[in-house]
């Protein structure tokens, strides 16, 4: 993808605030965000690509451009961190402090490496078989003819996979309890909620599910290590490794540490690529054409056998439905970073402390970057169409230093589940194309997204 940069030349202290929408006096926009949140950040952008408000008496940036989103992901990373550690640990009320999504500085990069040993092409490529089977033996739980609600399906079928090929773990008798766990921290971030803006001691009916919730995951999961520390047996999976590993002066990750991993990746590995699972099933719903069209590769690539890592080369237009789905409906539907001191993003100070967000939800519906944006249309990826977009057009995984660990995981994931599961059957949504959406951790549908479906 192409791609420009910008440096900073001037003094940001002299330079004037970012242009802002009409704000309440000490609430700002609070209410507005709240009311609305994804609309909100599409009246933001009306002023430009560096925006200012301010939301529960904070100073927010909004970074709408890709070169500038490059500048603070890439080019200039130190200069924006991620939120500081107490407001990150407060949303999710101190649980996974200790895991790589919430970590930062040298227990970050210990972490990162460590981690990384179980993401790389051979070891996914070990992965794939179980993709596939537990996609197939959730596919033969379904009747034909059944009415199934998408997200509780896929988000069923995506913690059966991450389970099996990272934790070599069964949780499937006790899936209600992660279930729990990530309703309630979605329910806990929701822009719409109070409790968004207030903290995790505060006892609202909100923050009391999500300390049970959690207290009960973190409960199961230390079981779940203990049983596994007095497995004799020499596992390859993540969890093994992580117990195994002995850092620099030869102590090993705290038990802390462990679950807190293994936390961040529950949350982090099963329910995006679930989500995603669940917006494509829904489009395709609804682009018949393009359904048929994506049927007839699966069915001439793999000829009629399961779809295997080594298809994956061939199976061009299900790549291009996974990437148009992550463009318009990414889970992760914005990435926080906090100035780290006083800067200059686009001709505007940005204050020390400064809080940014850049938001895929909007970038990626730029009509700048994307003609008709709004549309579902797999077949404008061509590699031409791609070497045209500035890079940070389109960034569903992140970008620099703390892009997702797991991104080239989830994308293998979502190209085999897909066929997969449109080789077995249609799924056909019951309600309209067009969706609502809640902004918690991640981008929920609001509403339940039955669909029937049908064998083939």
């Amino acid at each position: 993808m192409a791609n420009a940069s910008t440096t900073p030349t001037r003094d940001p202290e002299a330079l004037p605030l970012p242009p802002g929408p009409d704000e309440l006096p000490v609430i700002g926009s609070t209410f507005d965000l709240m009311r609305r949140p994804i609309e909100f950040v599409d009246r933001v952008a009306e002023y430009g690509d560096v925006v200012t408000y301010r939301v529960a008496g904070q100073r927010f940036t909004a970074v709408l451009h890709p070169d500038r989103i490059e500048r603070v992901l890439v080019s200039e990373s130190d200069r924006f961190r991620r939120w500081a550690g107490e407001e990150w640990g407060d949303t999710f009320a101190g649980y996974g402090s200790e895991g790589l999504l919430l970590t930062e500085g040298e227990q970050w990069r210990r972490q990162r490496l460590l981690i990384q040993n179980a993401f790389t092409p051979a070891r996914i490529e070990s992965y794939t078989d179980a993709m596939v089977a537990e996609t197939e033996r959730t596919i033969e739980e379904w009747d034909d003819g059944e009415t199934i609600e998408l997200t509780d399906e896929t988000s069923k079928l995506t913690l059966r996979i991450l389970t099996r090929a990272l934790f070599d773990l069964d949780l499937e008798e006790r899936r209600t309890v992660v279930r729990r766990a990530a309703d309630a921290l979605n329910a806990r971030a929701n822009a719409r909620s109070l409790s968004a803006f207030l903290p995790s001691w505060v006892p609202t009916p909100t923050n009391r599910r999500l300390h049970r919730a959690m207290d009960d995951l973190e409960t199961l999961l230390e079981a779940l290590i203990a049983e596994r520390r007095a497995d004799a047996s020499d596992g390859d999976d993540l969890l093994s490794l992580l117990l195994a590993v002995e850092t620099d002066d030869g102590s090993t990750l705290s038990e802390r540490e462990v679950r807190d991993q293994l936390i961040t990746f529950l949350f982090a590995g099963h329910e995006t690529t679930a989500l995603a699972l669940t917006y494509a099933l829904h489009a395709l719903g609804h682009h018949t054409d393009t359904r048929r069209r994506l049927s007839e590769e699966i069915a001439s690539v793999t000829g009629g056998d399961p779809p295997s890592v080594s298809d994956l080369g061939d199976l061009t237009h299900t790549e291009r439905v996974v990437k148009e789905t992550l463009r318009l409906y990414p889970p992760a539907y914005a990435i926080f970073r906090q100035a780290t001191e006083t800067t200059e993003i686009g001709g505007y100070r940005i204050p020390d402390g400064s809080k940014l967000t850049l938001p895929q939800i909007r970038v990626h519906r730029d009509r700048r970057f994307y003609p008709d944006p709004e549309a579902f249309r797999p077949e404008r990826w061509t590699e031409a169409f791609e070497d045209s977009l500035p890079e940070y057009a389109y960034f569903p995984f992140g970008g620099g230093p703390r892009h997702c660990i797991g991104m080239r995981f989830a994308m293998i994931e979502l190209e085999l589940v897909l066929p997969t599961v449109l080789s077995a059957v249609t799924v056909d949504p019951v309600g309209g194309p067009d969706l609502a959406f809640e902004t918690g951790i991640t981008l929920q549908p609001a509403d339940p997204m039955d669909a029937v479906v049908h064998e083939r």
